[in-house]
């Protein structure tokens, strides 16, 4: 029996068990999932990509099926993770695709590891302002995780899964951005990958809404391709933080979808995709450049140094 090219691969680094999905030949394609979601966030994209690319999409630590041990959650431990993965797997540089939370370690990694990153694709992406739902700041509260221990049992998992699917057949669905999210939430039926999830929450958010920030550092990002992508009705992060950023990042490419939410990547996709390919076909990856980095960080540092 032939295994299905996007099937989920195992290793293990650091002493804890990662997941991801890889297909495909050529250029390195890097995809980034969100705050609790998982490599299938690409189902849609990845087979399309992988005609012409060599895709990767891991389960973020905390997420999907890769381990969820208590330890570090930061947008930087992430982002380390992502390159020791892909050292283990041979691949030296990549596009990398990041939407919500992995836009945040999409910019992270490409940071602190500018020499692998060819160029940057932004989806709706979380560390770009403040703003940011409700719910997710409620999650960051003192206590929450207690909450959710009683909220996302797997007893209501099944309850909410029953009710939903009731609502759906008598005609009446539950706005879109809100009954994602709880869908993605009520995933959470597992104790580990609830204390990931809260974790992960509170190491980028908290009650006054996000708490990291790239703004400060874009500039460094003038000599990577850059793509940002948002949706118009976007109810998690407002698309004003993607005109903001575009305003920020030299000779970066802005797309509003009319009419798209937050969960692009697969709402979207049919939209998404094209735009995603015609961005790779219209730009060359950014080469290897620590003193183009140097520069442009010094360069900054001397003009603040000459307004003060």
């Amino acid at each position: 029996m032939t295994e299905h090219p996007f099937a989920l691969q195992h290793t293990t680094l650091h002493g804890h068990d990662v997941s991801y999905r890889m297909a495909g030949e050529g250029p390195a394609i890097v995809l980034v999932h969100g705050l609790t979601m998982s490599s299938t966030t690409w189902r849609a994209v990845m087979p399309i990509l992988a005609q012409r690319y060599t895709v990767i999409a891991p389960d973020l630590l905390g997420h999907g099926e890769s381990a969820k041990p208590r330890g570090d959650y930061s947008l930087g431990a992430h982002a380390d993770g992502i390159r020791d993965l892909l050292v283990a797997l041979g691949i030296e540089h990549a596009t990398f695709v990041g939407h919500s939370l992995g836009g945040g370690v999409a910019m992270q990694l490409a940071y602190q590891f500018p020499e692998r990153c060819e160029r940057l694709v932004l989806v709706a992406s979380g560390g770009l302002g403040r703003d940011v739902a409700l719910m997710l700041r409620l999650v960051s509260l003192p206590g929450s995780e207690y909450v959710l221990d009683l909220a996302l049992n797997a007893p209501l998992h099944g309850a909410a899964a029953s009710v939903g699917g009731l609502l759906r057949k008598i005609g009446l669905r539950l706005d879109t951005t809100p009954a994602e999210i709880w869908r993605s939430y009520t995933t959470l039926t597992d104790a580990r990958g609830r204390r990931a999830f809260v974790h992960t929450v509170r190491s980028v958010i908290d009650v006054a809404g996000q708490r990291v920030s790239a703004t400060d550092r874009l500039y460094l990002a003038g000599g990577i391709p850059t793509m940002i992508v948002w949706g118009d009705h976007d109810r998690v992060i407002p698309v004003a933080h993607a005109t903001a950023a575009h305003e920020l990042i030299p000779g970066s490419r802005l797309e509003i979808l009319e009419g798209a939410g937050h969960f692009l990547p697969w709402q979207d996709a049919d939209r998404f995709v094209p735009i995603l390919l015609d961005f790779l076909d219209t730009t060359t990856p950014a080469a290897p450049d620590e003193d183009g980095f140097r520069l442009a960080l010094t360069s900054r540092l001397r003009e603040r140094e000459a307004t003060t």
